[in-house]
Parts: C-alpha cells; structure tokens; sequence
C-alpha cells in the first residue's frame, strides 16, 4: 500500500502546484460546433446512467465533473477532489474536496453531493460497487470517506473513470426536480451549462463565468446530430460544423485534400473483436478452438485498417487497448487464408458451413462488412445483420444474440476492468467463461502486491489468447476532423478518448 500512499502525497504536491485558482483570463468568445456521429440521448446527460461505454462522457465532460477524472497526462487526474489517500489496510479512501467548486446553480459542491451521486448510481457496474463499498461517510467538511468490504486495487479506476460514479450531480436540485426533470434540464458543476437540447437535432451549452481547472475559451458548444458520415463531412466543408467525429477512409483522404481542413486521427481506447458467442455449447461449430483459429486467420486486419482508417489503428491483437495498465501483448495473429481452410477441413467442414447471422452495430457495419467479406472466403458463410445502436445495446446486456457478435468497447478502465465486462464470469457483456480464467480473475481482484497481480492478469489474457475466445480486429484510431476556424479542436488530448476533451482546452483561431 506503500506507492499507493506515494501516488496520493504526488498528485496532492502536484494539486498544490497547479490546482489553484484560475489565473485571470479573457472573457470566452464564439461558437465551436461539433458534427456528432450519433443522435444523442437525454440519458447521457445523467451520469447515475452512465453504461459502460464512452459515448456519454462525450457530453460529461462538457456539464459535469467529477471527484478524479482522465485529463491530459493524467489518467488519474485530481478534480473535485484535489487529493486523496489510501489506508494502509487498503479498505478507506479518504478525498478531500476542492474548495470554491460549485454547480451552475451557484450552490456549493459538497460531501452531501459525492455521497448523494454515489448512492444514487445505477450505471454499469453499480452491483459491483453495492458488493464491495461497505460505506460512504463524510467525516467532516469538504471530506468524503468511501470505506470497503475488502481491497479492491481497482476502486479508483472505476470510480473516476470506468464508471460514472463519481461524477457529481447536486442532490437538492435532483431531489427537486427529480429524474427525468433532471434529464430535461441538467445541472451540473462542468465547464459549460446546459442552454438547450432539441431532441435529433442538437444540444447547446454555454461557458460558465469560472471553472477551477481554467476559464473556458469558447463561449458557446453546439453538439448537431447528423449521423450520415457524408453529410458530416459535407457540413465541416461548408463550414456549418467546426469538428466531426467518424470520418470514414475516402472522407479522411478527402479532408486531407482539402485547403483548412484537417485530419485528426487519434488511437482511442475503442477496440474491436468478433465474439463467438455459442463457443460454451457443445453443438455449435463454434465449440471446437479450430474453427476460433480458423475464424482467426481468415480476417485480413491490415487490409481492413488500411481501408478503413488509412492504416492509422493499431493492431493490438486484444480486447485490451494496449495503454492500459496491465496489457499484455498476444502474438501477431497472420492473415492466413489457406491456414484458416484447413483448420476448418479438420473440424470437419471441408466445405466450409453456414453460420448464421453477424450482428453487429449499424454504426460500425464499416468494420463488419469487410471482416464478414473475409470469413465468407475461407468458407465461413455469415449474414451481417447491422442493429441500430439502442437495439444492438439491449440486446447485448440481455445476451439475446447468436453465431457472431461485432463486439466493441471505448470505455475507459484498466485491464481489470476490461475483462470484468467481457469476460470473466457474471460481466455484463458475458455469455459464457471458463473455469480457470473466473479463478483466476477472482484471485487477482484481492492481491495488493502489483507485480503478482500483473502476472495473474497477464496469465488471463495468455489464456484467452489460447482458447481463441475472440477474433480481435483493432484498436481504433477515431478519425476526427476539423475546419480552419479552429486553433485546438481538443481531438486526442486525453489518452484514449475518441472525442474532444477537456472542452475548456478548445479554442478558436483569432480573427
């Protein structure tokens, strides 16, 4: 527990240096727009809902804040808490909230607020958190103490990052409008308050007059819908967005060819991977590990990449992005068809076989569609069935789909947390697991001393490797865009997120 401790005496010397108030700056000016790849929810401004995706922290970053947060340099960045420390048993994290911070309403953030949002949290991982927080007290003003059942070496990650748990709503005024009030017009205490939302059309914030990190530059966010890449792309060439999200291969070429326009490609922590997800029943092609390897060899990764995202992803050969803590790194896994042929002619099917539907995201068919195109010529006949995405979602927490499942996760986290999700047993994505990799899982979940751990997690992810439990693809590199308007669109600023981020880091180009 001893580096630990350390890390929290770093980052409070750290918060003392730098985690003052704002210097003095220019009042914020102007408009930055944004064309967002996906219609947004009302949900996503909620950070109680927060899933386990990335999607929602998109607009969190802009409304809310949070106790710790990801910030440029800093996976595990002090905010609302300006320090915390660790008990040397392991089971208290004491934090220390940041003075002056307050919502949009003007009320103070306080104890009662960190305790209300994390009682209040149902998002992804919520029954993790009631199975092992024991307690939330707050011991004194400006304190907040979480007290566990046992150790749990990956509370802060899920905590800040993983999850939206400690992201602060205001108690009184949730308590006054309740839920969907609360949806309908968030508060929260982020760089930018809520101005309105028009449902598939856009939402528009406004810059508040202080924010303890730094005074925000651009006055006013605008978020439009515009889910077609074509019309995104059409839109930032007009001049109507400043920044898009999703360029495809052909618009990315075609942003680079343009005078003021800029590419911004950024690996994030999107990976991709095709789960087979009948691999635990014993009548299904998919039992035997011949046809996973086979499945394996068939995809041309490189291929799709180059095709895809101008060859700027990263082949990681895992679920896993490979900044994460504790990533090990698979072998390379060739584009192989002939290997791939006689994989599946000694599993018995010479002929290839039929199986069945791809489900996939109707948002990311542009990876779907070549990797089904791939498994159709070593013989492995699929019919791509896109969803669109709420569907897709609902489908996955249930667990209702078949055969093959384009499985993707941009969520932030660790290892640990990556593999709670998706594959150790009970994880909310998971359909079936192995016996030894549960054992495994559970054991590391307890061990304080680190490189023990890393070693049991690094055996995990061998062993996924080995059973062929996926077909991995990429470790996406979100290709962003920007107009000539723009001096820092905040593209690829924090490690691993998609998206711009902090939203008081943008800026525009003088006049």
């Amino acid at each position: 527990m001893r580096r630990m401790r350390g890390i929290s005496t770093a980052l409070l010397l750290l918060t003392v240096v730098a985690g003052g108030t704002a210097p003095a700056a220019a009042a914020p000016e102007g408009q930055m727009t944004w064309g967002i790849h996906v219609s947004l929810a009302p949900t996503w401004f909620d950070p109680a809902e927060t899933t386990g995706i990335v999607t929602p922290f998109m607009l969190m970053y802009a409304l809310h804040d949070a106790m710790v947060k990801p910030l440029p340099g800093n996976p595990l960045a002090p905010s609302l808490a300006e320090s915390w420390t660790v008990s040397p048993d392991g089971l208290a994290y004491e934090f220390s909230l940041r003075k002056g911070t307050r919502f949009h309403n003007g009320e103070p953030v306080t104890g009662e607020d960190v305790k209300y949002s994390f009682e209040r949290y149902r998002g992804a991982a919520s029954k993790t958190f009631k199975e092992r927080v024991a307690a939330i007290e707050i011991p004194g003003p400006g304190r907040v103490r979480i007290r566990l059942k046992e150790p749990w070496p990956d509370f802060l990650t899920f905590y800040s990052s993983a999850t939206g748990a400690g992201w602060i709503v205001p108690k009184k005024y949730v308590e006054q409008v309740g839920d969907e009030g609360f949806k309908k017009h968030p508060i929260g205490a982020g760089p930018y308050r809520f101005v309105s939302f028009t449902p598939g059309v856009e939402l528009v914030l406004e810059a508040v007059d202080q924010y303890w990190r730094r005074a925000p530059q651009v006055k006013r966010l605008v978020f439009k819908a515009i889910p077609d890449p074509s019309t995104r792309f059409a839109a930032l060439k007009r001049g109507e967005i400043d920044v898009s999200y999703w360029m495809t291969a052909s618009l990315g070429e075609e942003v680079t060819r343009t005078p003021g326009l800029t590419l911004k490609p950024a690996v994030a922590n999107n990976t991709y991977w095709v789960y087979f997800v009948d691999q635990w029943d014993p009548k299904s092609p998919w039992h035997d590990r011949r046809v996973r390897l086979a499945a394996n060899y068939a995809i041309d990764r490189q291929g799709i990449n180059q095709a895809e995202t101008l060859g700027f992803s990263k082949m990681t050969y895992s679920l896993i992005p490979s900044h994460f803590e504790f990533f090990w790194q698979p072998p390379v896994i060739p584009f192989d068809r002939a290997r791939a042929k006689q994989l599946l002619a000694e599993a018995g099917y010479p002929n290839g076989f039929d199986a069945g539907e791809f489900t996939c995201d109707a948002v990311h068919a542009g990876i779907a569609e070549p990797v089904a195109n791939d498994l159709q010529a070593a013989g492995i006949r699929v019919r791509l069935r896109p969803l669109e995405r709420a569907s897709y979602n609902k489908g996955q927490v249930e667990k209702k789909f078949k055969n093959l499942v384009l499985s993707a996760s941009a969520a932030f986290g660790n290892a640990p947390t990556r593999l709670e999700a998706f594959v150790a047993g009970g994880g909310t994505y998971v359909y079936g697991s192995y016996p030894d990799i549960d054992g495994l899982f559970r054991e590391q979940g307890a061990e304080l001393d680190r490189k023990r751990r890393e070693a049991t997690l690094h055996r995990i992810q061998q062993l996924i490797h080995d059973k062929a439990m996926f077909a991995p693809i990429w470790q996406l590199a979100a290709m962003g865009g920007f107009g000539p308007r723009v001096e820092e669109s905040g593209l690829g600023l924090i490690t691993g997120f998609p998206f711009s981020g902090p939203y008081e880091d943008v800026k525009l180009r003088a006049r």
